[in-house]
């Protein structure tokens, strides 16, 4: 089946996304390789894709995005032989909505999950994800580390939406333990020696060895890791605990004359850089490097109320807020790509891009046709250095049914930012003012009517999700 005989057929017949799967299963096989793809190949293999994803890791959290106190001399090297991008966005400002951007090329006005609450609101059969897509493509597809998107029992886990192999949480909130007493390998619980307070199994040490695992089972095949690390996100100890921050050891910052919580925070960090290492010594060694690109961010900005190792480390850079805010320090995340011979070293680029767009840069990666519907449009472009396709908008919101509904929507260079259902737009020029100090709303108010347009079409009532309010633990 040719590739414009499969879309015109979804057009006729596109009852859901996974009408596109159906039909695309049918015709991957024959569909013909990208010119790009065919000319710069090296074997019959399309390019593998490692994404590396961390847990409320800051903007600034890294050292080749001006972090002066933590060390992080892996993925320092991932942006020296890579790119590195100034204007990546996550897909909101929590995790799970975040993840569910990443898998289903949505932005949140359309997304399945929406919210870390209410809890329940899994993936549905009728949902397409990115590992669903790159199967039908011949790749073997890995998930590891933190799910989100579904509880046993429901569609939602992994290994029902495209995952051949998933190791790690699936509850979210099980996911704050780096202790626990099992984590799911597939269908099967696996017991872990950590009953009875012993701390024999730290997650993100079994998580790294599962990931080489996976790598060194399919270095023949192409493959596709989704590595959603837990670090740096908080555990289950109360706040004020340096556990809070929980790690098997400080080290290399043991010395330093620092609270003991930012001395566990930053071997977090640290660990899980060494960790990112070892991952591209395999690539290395394996004789795969070339033939993979390595995707390096966070799911979302970082912990900034109250919290001591982001106040002392600057976490979130220059921007404001963090973590369930919907100002820049929330959203905007580092974001590094890596794949020898195709994208160029060392770069530093501006394209504004988000998690959305994972989907289509992924399906073309592997020679197949993005599905139709979704809001994402491919950085492949960017990457390979050809021009490339900007969004109109991108969208965010926030708080459906806690105590402040938050919506923020960047258009150009012009932000525009509601903190509460009824609350007057503000407006940010992130070019003059990345830092949001100055609302410019009454300068501008045709830009505020425009905003205020698009806000209102991005976003599809969802009956999950009904604005409001509820009184909630804070996830």
């Amino acid at each position: 089946m040719k590739l414009e005989d499969m879309e015109k057929t979804v057009s006729k017949h596109s009852t859901t996304r996974r009408d596109f799967l159906r039909i695309l299963g049918a015709g991957a096989a024959a569909l013909a390789l990208p010119r790009w793809l065919k000319a710069n190949r090296t074997s019959k293999q399309r390019p593998n894709i490692v994404f590396i994803m961390a847990d409320d890791l800051g903007y600034g959290d890294l050292g080749c995005y001006g972090q002066q106190k933590i060390q992080t001399p892996n993925i320092d090297g991932l942006a020296a032989e890579g790119m590195r991008f100034t204007q990546a966005y996550a897909g909101s400002t929590v995790c799970a909505p975040s993840r569910c951007s990443l898998m289903t090329g949505m932005h949140n006005g359309h997304n399945r999950v929406r919210d870390n609450v209410p809890h329940e609101i899994w993936l549905r059969p009728d949902d397409l994800t990115v590992a669903e897509v790159l199967k039908q493509a011949g790749y073997k597809t890995g998930g590891i580390g933190k799910w989100s998107l579904g509880n046993p029992g429901s569609w939602g886990i992994a290994n029902y939406q495209g995952f051949d192999y998933w190791y790690g949480h699936l509850n979210q909130d099980q996911a704050h333990f780096y202790y626990p007493h099992y984590l799911w390998e597939n269908d099967k619980v696996v017991l872990l020696g950590n009953r009875g307070n012993k701390n024999e199994n730290y997650t993100h040490d079994l998580f790294t060895e599962k990931a080489l695992s996976f790598i060194q089972r399919h270095r023949e095949d192409p493959f596709f890791l989704y590595l959603a690390y837990t670090i740096p996100h908080f555990s289950d100890h109360r706040g004020s605990s340096p556990e809070r921050y929980i790690v098997p050891s400080d080290a290399p910052y043991s010395k330093k004359d620092w609270p003991q919580m930012a001395r566990n925070y930053a071997a977090m960090v640290t660990r899980m850089d060494k960790d990112v290492g070892r991952i591209m010594e395999l690539l290395k060694q394996k004789g795969i490097d070339e033939n993979t690109l390595v995707i390096f961010t966070s799911d979302n900005g970082p912990l900034t109320r109250g919290s001591v190792p982001i106040e002392f480390f600057d976490s979130n850079g220059e921007f404001r807020g963090g973590k369930r805010d919907v100002y820049e320090g929330g959203i905007r995340v580092p974001f590094i790509a890596r794949w020898p011979g195709k994208v160029a070293a060392g770069k530093i680029n501006d394209h504004v891009l988000a998690f959305w767009d994972f989907m289509p840069t992924a399906t073309e990666l592997a020679g197949l046709p993005a599905p139709k519907g979704i809001d994402g449009i491919s950085f492949l472009p960017t990457l390979l250095g050809r021009p490339q396709t900007g969004h109109e908008y991108l969208y965010w919101d926030y708080g459906h049914v806690r105590r402040k509904y938050m919506q923020a929507l960047r258009m150009g260079d012009w932000k525009g930012v509601r903190v509460g259902k009824n609350a007057p737009l503000e407006l940010y020029h992130l070019k003059r003012d990345p830092s949001e100090t100055r609302n410019v709303a009454a300068e501008y108010p045709q830009v505020v009517t425009r905003i205020e347009e698009l806000m209102k079409s991005a976003r599809i009532d969802s009956e999950d999700y009904p604005i409001g309010d509820m009184k909630s633990n804070r996830r």
